[in-house]
């Protein structure tokens, strides 16, 4: 077939070219011939959906259609898939339509694993889901008759149904993978009848996960297609068709019947066909009717006098109370009013920040720290730029930073986490050069340098602090009275004394040469602030003549005016002869040689290219390695020698070309374009004077560090990358034609003396007299004969980035900051600045100090978004992490996108990605929770997909704590005072509390933040709260009956205390708020008095804590086992309210011990009436359910309740499948 495909050059106006395209295809990869698929066309027929959503994802989709399936098919259920023309090939039922549907569009998993967890959920969906979703919804509309104590019943099951996919979404975005797969597909199609009409706004508060994946999954384009807008249920109420109203087809649907389908394809019926029409139209007119009786008495009620109704309690809203009680800043915040009803991050994270600044918790001279001797940790930030704001990525920097801070400090080391702040030269300059030009209608050349440099810092002083203010929010445990500015003097003083010494060794020195240039900017860039854009450009070729023809492709013609040489490859047959040979420049009668060079691709055009040493690096080696000339044919403006903008003279040449017959032809070639990250203007290659640094020995050096092991990198597969680096480093180009920045301290020489031919040199000074003074002494001439004019260029923000860890400290003054602080401890960081700074630092670090600048590197992933693509403004997924911890709107977040420079085109899709990713914009979070959900996702080595919506899970988290924390207050009492040493009866908590302090401190020592946040939640969640919370419920509850009952409620108050204790110690460096804000509530140990603070308490070590017992561990594991068997019985039979006996049959005498030991425990666990052990050998009653538990027992649960309402459920189902009919 025959594609037209539009290409647009960054430059010139666009072509048209014509592609042919075959299409092979295979039964085994798409459909042999053009297949049916044949659905219901009822609008809630979730079976159906299922198959059209799948549909959607298939390379090609079949057609659907909604009439009578052929005669053949009768047998067949719906929907069903007819492969092929001749329909020989014919699938059948939801799950095999699906799963094949799916397969195409590779949506069934990865491997086989995964492909078995699909599987899992769509047996999930059948056989949980859907019949309880039947049962609760088919009465509202109208296909059953309302019984409100079976749809109670019914609808608590879904709840609990619910509330298992709920927890299996805790951690992730999609069931399975992270994808979108088969197994998302049936169960939000299961689950779509519950959202519509029965899950209330109160149902999926309890269900954020579910709620979040399901709003997730309708939103995707394949969804929308079949399903349209869904509307979430407001009220469960029934729901009343128009009476006559016929069911209407899914989007997706083309009926073949339709009054648009050709009259061609209709066939006709067979009398078996006309009966099942007759008999299901009659089945419709019923069901109408009855929709009118229902619709006619709901009116009549309406019309019957009003009866006086019970007021009901307006109901309290949540989540959003705030700290009201006056406190200045940096006094302590209250804690002796008692505790909201529910977390609210708003209350929590009032007050707390400003007493640790005031507390001097951040400081490592706080208490008996000292500051020479004992344990050392220190760590400065990564500089973030000034004029930038905190997004994501830096969040995940900077929560990863103060957790391995806190754990330190709370360790008892001397602990200095410094902050700082980049001038970021390029950046600043553009954004204060467009102010003045939007304000006052000035460039900076208007005012001149040092005025602009006045705005400059005007501006930094007005607008500078945003970064600051967004760390403090954050919770960032920096030492604020050692923050720098890398403009400061102090720091500008040693960003000086580095270039002159570097300077005087010889490592720094001047050379002209190939450089990254932005016309718009007039300055040389970095590599880094160079993007590469991917675009199909025109290619023309043309010809240079000598004695024959030679024919040449080039991308860029206009710069071929500076062509010295044309290239071609060693081994090409094609131009062996050419050796030796010149060729004739078109324009003019420069002969240019032909040169043979490796770096030629034969497969290029002709494989035979121009070479412009001037204007392109690759050019401008195979110049130096051919001693070709160098020609420079534009200035810093972007002009041509003659005055015309090169992208007109890029026309010009072509047609002068033209008009001397030696242009051949224009081909299509795909390249990358080299663009300015800041000015959006494409990059020039140009010959420029500028100041290097030789990085050959420093490069040297800072790789044999890391092969001798004095500097670890971590993970270390970022190795490879270094070495690469490393052993192949380039100089440093490290000056930039600006004004804002390091003014380079270099000053060019004129001597003025007649016997001097040669008096043009560069010399290096800290001031203009020492500067002189060395010019003098170079020369053998007295200062008074010597005129200097310094470098109007400053140094590239690498440059004072690179000495950064020693410069804070005063370097190269001996300070005592510097003694004590340098070398640090730890460089944390993202792997994508691994060369551009920390490499420098390396490098610099070992020349001018001559140690290294700390001892190891730990890099993390770079954030991107749940679909894993990169963080852009104009795919609206760069989120400002405040409005994660705040909350904001969708409209609020479209506001944002407003006030950005991005081009209106870029804010629609942006919006779009917005209204997809975040349909009721963020909830408020909490710093908390985003702390613990980004090093929750940190995982050592790969990307980051970071699911916004998956933070509010930690959110719940937060309020689980909160809940604990209460309920422990209320069970210890007024009087209770903690004992030095705990009772060890609970044996079981105890155990699981020594686990999780030796995996936290195994995962901080390890850098594996997973692990510790881990460790951290199941324990609290499926460890404190859902078992050991429950099982002292029934001994506090009975405490004061007799003297035993109190002794077993003292121990179990004491293990509580400790458990609610060190779990919030564990905590506390990532979930710093609220781990303040519980401390606070709870009563101290004597030997913990002198402890304001949490953050200045010991962290739980493995040595203090000694009480893991595998043998108890495994004993609990048993119970829970059984506990799990008995809930899920007690689930199939609908027992949700009903507590029944229980009865163990146990294999062998020692089982009957263990149920014994911990009847209580499963009692209260499986909210069982009794639970009694009966031997191998016993008689267990009869009416009960029976359940394996594992090879030791089994569970036998009586049945009070004989399931009725798991039978009506199922019922229900087939009544559905009945009405769909219809």
């Amino acid at each position: 077939m025959c594609a037209r495909l539009h290409h647009t050059d960054l430059t010139t106006p666009p072509t048209t070219v014509f592609i042919c395209i075959t299409y092979v295809t295979s039964l085994s990869s798409s459909f042999k011939g053009m297949a049916s698929l044949y659905v219901s066309p009822h609008p809630d027929d979730f079976r159906s959906l299922l198959a059209l959503i799948a549909a959607e994802f298939c390379p090609s989709p079949p057609r659907a259609l909604t009439d009578e399936p052929p005669a053949s098919l009768a047998l067949h259920s719906c929907p069903s898939l007819v492969l092929g023309d001749g329909g020989s090939e014919v699938l059948s039922g939801a799950s095999a339509v699906g799963w094949y549907l799916a397969s195409q569009g590779k949506r069934t998993g990865l491997d086989t694993k995964q492909q078995s967890q699909v599987w899992q959920w769509l047996s999930f969906a059948d056989n949980e889901l859907t019949p309880v979703a039947c049962a609760v919804v088919f009465p509202l509309l109208g296909v059953l008759g309302v019984d409100k104590k079976l749809q109670q019943s019914s609808h608590a099951e879904m709840i609990r149904i619910l509330k298992v996919l709920d927890k299996n979404l805790e951690p992730k975005t999609f069931l399975v993978g992270e994808s979108l797969t088969l197994a998302d597909i049936a169960m939000t199609t299961a689950a779509l009848l519950p959202f519509k009409y029965a899950l209330e706004a109160s149902d999926r508060e309890a269900l954020t996960n579910v709620t979040r994946w399901f709003l997730t999954c309708v939103n995707q384009p394949q969804f929308v297609k079949v399903l349209g807008q869904i509307s979430l249920c407001e009220k469960m109420v029934p729901v009343i068709s128009k009476p006559g109203a016929a069911p209407v087809p899914p989007p997706a649907v083309a009926s073949k019947t339709s009054p648009t389908a050709d009259a061609a394809d209709e066939k006709p019926k067979t009398e078996a066909q006309l009966k099942k029409e007759a008999k299901n139209r009659e089945k419709l007119e019923k069901f109408q009717k009855k929709k009118e009786m229902e619709e006619k008495k709901k009116q009549e009620k309406k019309l019957a006098p009003p009866t006086e109704k019970k007021a009901k309690p307006e109901k309290k809203e949540l989540g959003t109370i705030s700290y009201d009680v006056p406190t200045p800043p940096g006094e302590k915040k209250d804690v002796l009013r008692p505790l909201p009803d529910s977390y609210s991050p708003q209350y929590v994270e009032a007050a707390w920040y400003p007493w640790w600044e005031k507390q001097g918790y951040f400081k490592p001279e706080h208490g008996v720290r000292r500051l020479f001797g004992g344990s050392f940790f220190m760590m400065c930030i990564p500089p973030p730029n000034v004029t930038g704001s905190l997004h994501l990525g830096h969040a995940l920097t900077n929560a990863i930073q103060d957790c391995l801070t806190r754990w330190h400090r709370m360790r008892g080391e001397t602990t200095l986490w410094n902050p700082g702040c980049d001038h970021a030269g390029i950046a600043t300059q553009v954004v204060v050069e467009k102010k003045l030009m939007r304000e006052r209608g000035m460039s900076r050349h208007d005012l001149g340098r040092d005025q602009f440099i006045q705005e400059v810092w005007k501006w930094k002083n007005e607008k500078g602090d945003r970064i600051y203010h967004q760390l403090k929010k954050l919770g960032s445990s920096l030492d604020w009275d050692r923050a720098c500015f890398t403009m400061d003097p102090k720091l500008s003083y040693a960003v000086q004394e580095a270039f002159i010494r570097l300077h005087e060794d010889g490592v720094i020195y001047r050379s002209k040469r190939l450089v990254n240039w932005s016309c718009t900017l007039n300055s040389a860039i970095s590599d880094i602030e160079v993007r590469a854009v991917q675009c199909g450009v025109w290619s023309p070729d043309l010809s240079a003549v000598a004695d024959e023809e030679v024919i040449v492709a080039t991308t860029r013609i206009e710069t071929m005016l500076g062509d010295t040489a044309v290239a071609v490859h060693p081994a090409d047959p094609r131009y062996q002869h050419l050796k030796g040979k010149m060729v004739v420049h078109p324009f003019c009668d420069r002969k240019m040689p032909v040169v043979f060079d490796d770096f030629v691709d034969v497969s290029f055009g002709t494989g035979a290219v121009k070479i412009t040493p001037a204007h392109d690096q690759n050019d401008y080696e195979v110049g130096n390695r051919h001693n070709l000339a160098f020609i420079n044919i534009m200035d810093e403006n972007g002009l041509l020698i003659n005055g015309m903008k090169r992208f007109e003279a890029r026309k010009a040449v072509l047609q002068a070309l033209k008009d001397l017959g030696q242009f051949k032809e224009i081909k299509d070639n795909p390249m990358v374009v080299p663009v300015c990250s800041r000015s959006k203007d494409i990059v020039e290659p140009l010959l420029k004077p500028q100041w290097y640094v030789d990085c050959a020995d420093m490069g040297k050096q800072a790789a044999d560090a890391v092969r001798e092991g004095r500097l670890k990198i971590i993970p270390d597969h970022h190795l490879k990358t270094w070495f690469n680096w490393m052993d192949n480093i380039r100089d440093w180009c490290i000056s930039r034609q600006l004004w804002w920045g390091h003014r380079i301290p270099a000053y060019f020489v004129t001597v003025n003396d007649p016997s001097d031919m040669d008096g043009h040199y560069w010399v290096s000074g800290r001031t203009e007299d020492e500067a002189k003074e060395k010019a003098a002494k170079r020369f053998n001439i007295s200062t008074d004969k010597i005129t200097l004019r310094q470098d109007e260029d400053v140094l590239d923000t690498w440059f004072s980035s690179g000495i950064f860890p020693f410069s804070i400290f005063g370097w190269p003054n001996e300070t005592q900051d510097l003694s004590v602080f340098y070398p640090g401890t730890l460089l944390e960081t993202g792997h994508d600045i691994l060369f551009f700074w920390v490499a420098r630092m390396v490098m610099m670090g070992l020349k001018l100090t001559g140690q290294l600048p700390f001892k190891e590197v730990y890099l993390h992933a770079v954030v991107r978004d749940a679909h894993g693509r990169k963080m852009s403004k104009s795919l609206g997924n760069v989120i400002d992490p405040l409005d994660v911890i705040t909350g904001i709107s969708l409209e609020g977040l479209y506001a944002q996108l407003n006030d950005s420079n991005l081009d209106p085109v870029e804010v629609e899709k942006a919006k779009q990605g917005q209204k997809s990713d975040y349909p009721s914009g963020i909830p408020e979070c909490g710093t908390d929770a985003l702390r613990f959900a980004l090093c929750a996702y940190t995982s050592q080595g790969r990307d980051i997909n970071l699911d916004v919506n998956r933070i509010l899970g930690y959110r719940h988290f937060c309020n689980k704590l909160w809940n604990a924390v209460k309920f422990a207050m209320r069970s210890l009492g007024d009087s209770f005072v903690p004992s030095e040493k705990e009772g060890v009866s609970d044996r079981w908590v105890l155990s699981r509390l020594c686990a999780a302090v030796g995996l936290c401190n195994a995962g901080f020592q390890a850098y594996d933040f997973p692990a510790i946040t881990t460790a951290i939640y199941n324990f609290w969640l499926y460890e404190l709260c859902d078992v050991y919370l429950e099982c002292v419920k029934p001994v506090f509850s009975r405490a004061e009956e007799d003297s035993v009952s109190q002794s077993q409620a003292a121990v179990c108050r004491q293990t509580l205390y400790t458990c609610l204790e060190t779990g919030l110690r564990l905590l506390a460096p990532i979930m710093p708020f609220v781990g303040e804000e519980l401390y606070q509530r709870l009563p101290r140990r004597q030997s913990q008095d002198a402890s304001a603070s949490i953050h200045v308490t010991s962290y739980p070590e493995t040595a203090e804590f000694c009480w893991h017992s595998e043998e108890v561990d495994r004993q609990m594991d048993f119970v829970m086992t059984v506990v799990r068997t008995i809930r899920s019985l007690r689930a199939d039979y609908n027992l949700t309210k009903t507590r029944a006996d229980c009865y163990l049959q146990c294999i062998d005498s020692e089982t009957v011990t263990l149920v014994e030991q911990y009847s209580l425990q499963i009692q209260t666990l499986s909210l069982s009436q009794t639970v009694q052990p009966v031997p191998a050998t016993g008689a267990v009653p009869e009416g009960c359910a029976v359940a394996i538990a594992s090879d030791r027992c089994t569970v036998n649960l009586m049945l009070k309740v004989g399931g009725a309402a798991f039978i009506r459920a199922s019922v229900s189902f087939c009544s559905y499948l009945l009405w769909i009919q219809c």
